[in-house]
């Protein structure tokens, strides 16, 4: 089982600033300290780590401190997180050249995911169209992705116009991307993350584990999340791919990590036996 953790509990969710007048410096950013974050995640046992947008790009002209960091903590670079509205016709040019920007970076320093989310929901609704649009803006990232030996997957999110299961349900034949289940906004957005996962297995590449309790995300064992059954699931199917763990917030990140990572080296115990 080859763990990694998300570098955004350190500073929590925000966005680049600069992405409000310019949709090409649009990014995802956690607002703290990316060395902080490795060397947390390091000694909290995992061997590998994905991180923002916002927050890689923040290497694009002092490559070698990355580089550095990454023989420092002895750490895999997973892979980095993007998205976009993706149903804009005026801008989705703009969006997919930030896209490249960030795939082309990430490549280059060694990541094997693209992972994106997105597809903006209208002030006035959805469209069926949006669907239909957001499938042919996917299938352009998968070409991205590719043209930098990435994995491309999709990630469904809250607030976007694939939340719920019948939303991803009416999304997925529409694209050839991978889907990246995020657990505990699978069933915030009412589903069951375990049957998602049996649904898509065959086109899932990448994995995030987030736990989920009274509205909120917690670390891995501090909620209800059927961990168990989803690893079951993936073991059966010979998923060898990598486990993320995603926190968004905690008050304390490195114990928030420490806490994850304890939870899961039971299923590391029970596969070994």
């Amino acid at each position: 089982m080859k763990l990694g953790y998300q570098t955004n509990t350190w500073g929590g969710v925000v966005g680049h600033p600069a992405g409000v007048t310019s949709v090409k410096d649009l990014y995802y950013l956690a607002n703290g300290s990316t060395e902080e974050a490795l060397r947390d995640i390091s000694a909290a046992g995992y061997t590998g780590f994905e991180l923002f947008d916002g927050n890689l790009m923040e290497y694009k002209d002092n490559k070698d401190a990355f580089k550095a960091l990454l023989e420092q903590t002895s750490l895999e670079f997973i892979g980095v997180y993007t998205g976009g509205n993706f149903i804009f016709t005026d801008i989705l040019e703009e969006e997919l050249i930030k896209i490249e920007s960030v795939a082309a970076l990430a490549s280059e320093l060694g990541a094997k995911h693209l992972v994106v989310g997105g597809g903006a929901v209208r002030a006035n609704g959805i469209l069926d169209s949006d669907y239909t649009d957001l499938g042919n803006a996917l299938n352009r990232v998968v070409e991205i992705a590719e043209k930098y030996k990435l994995i491309p997957s999709y990630h469904p999110h809250l607030g976007t116009n694939v939340q719920s299961p019948e939303q991803l349900d009416k999304l997925m034949p529409l694209t050839t991307i991978n889907l990246c289940p995020d657990t505990a906004h699978i069933e915030a957005g009412g589903g069951d993350p375990v049957e998602v996962i049996k649904k898509y297995v065959d086109r899932i590449k990448y994995v995030h584990l987030k736990d989920y309790e009274g509205g909120e995300f917690v670390p891995l064992g501090h909620g209800h999340q059927k961990f168990d059954e989803m690893i079951t699931v993936l073991n059966e199917a010979d998923y060898d791919g990598w486990i993320t763990v995603e926190l968004d917030s905690y008050h304390d990140p490195k114990k928030g990590a420490e806490i994850s990572r304890e939870f899961l080296s039971k299923f590391e115990t029970s596969r070994q036996a």
